[in-house]
């Protein structure tokens, strides 16, 4: 089996841990943990991404933010099988007690990096971890995922000047741009166009994919790691939902559980490999 077919296997496991994590929860964000699957499939399970499970701590890591921390069932997955902990434990998402909170929790889960939830905030929480690493001399990379609706925050903007000042040349963000947010799209609530040259005028090193293409993603984060003297972002086409027809671009799915119908077939749509 090639990497591709092994990584479009991983994907339809993390899509199927998703579901059944958030119908078990009973609440959750489906659509943009779905729609962000292939950008940490690629990063976590190729050549990109340092880390060293189970060692939470290990000198030579690479750090990962997830700014749009909503899409944590998906975190959880990636980390689960990565071996941070059991794959058992992910049915516990969003229990009492649980080291898997609905929004990532550094202080019940020691594989993360940082806590997130609160939008806007990553992409400042990942400046501090590459200006460290940098003050340091240390060459580790720092990832952060962003989702399109955030962008909307100015904290991000003045984020990204002064990843641009410092040269931050080892960051890399990565935006979800799937075009839905709480109850609406983004660009009716707020238009983010044109969001390329946005990045570029801030000083960044813009690329544009598909974020459901494994290549094109893995092919862009190649791209990253030979960009110097600036922060590098790539903007991710993508779709809410994907993977499951009835969830796809609909804004319904931001933030509801499916119920037991409805995970059935969305179920019986990944077992059989229905891609829309």
């Amino acid at each position: 089996m090639s990497e591709q077919e092994e990584l479009r296997l991983l994907c339809r496991t993390l899509r199927q841990d998703i579901l059944t994590m958030i119908h078990k929860a009973g609440s959750g964000h489906p659509g943009g943990s779905l729609s962000a699957v292939e950008l940490l499939a690629v990063l976590y399970f190729t050549d990109i991404f340092h880390c060293f499970p189970p060692d939470t701590n290990h000198p030579d890591r690479d750090r990962f933010i997830l700014s749009k921390g909503h899409a944590a069932p998906l975190l959880y997955s990636i980390l689960a099988h990565k071996g941070f902990f059991p794959v058992q434990e992910l049915i516990s998402l969003r229990t009492f007690g649980s080291s898997l909170q609905g929004h990532p929790n550094m202080n019940k889960l020691p594989a993360l990096d940082c806590s997130s939830g609160s939008l806007g905030q990553g992409l400042s929480i990942a400046n501090g971890l590459a200006y460290g690493l940098a003050y340091r001399h240390l060459s580790q990379r720092v990832y952060c995922l962003l989702g399109d609706g955030e962008l909307q925050e100015g904290q991000i903007w003045e984020a990204a000047m002064f990843a641009a000042q410092q040269k931050l040349d080892h960051l890399c963000v990565i935006v979800d741009r799937n075009g839905m947010q709480l109850n609406d799209s983004v660009n009716h609530i707020k238009n983010l166009s044109p969001l390329a040259d946005k990045w570029e005028s801030f000083g960044w090193h813009v690329m544009t994919v598909d974020g459901h293409d494994l290549q094109a993603v893995h092919d862009a984060y190649k791209k990253a790691l030979q960009v110097t003297g600036k922060p590098t972002v790539i903007l991710a086409d993508t779709i809410k939902g994907k993977g499951i027809s009835f969830m796809e671009n609909k804004v319904k799915w931001h933030g509801t559980a499916p119920n037991d119908d409805e995970y059935k077939a969305a179920m019986l749509e990944l077992t059989q490999g229905v891609q829309s």
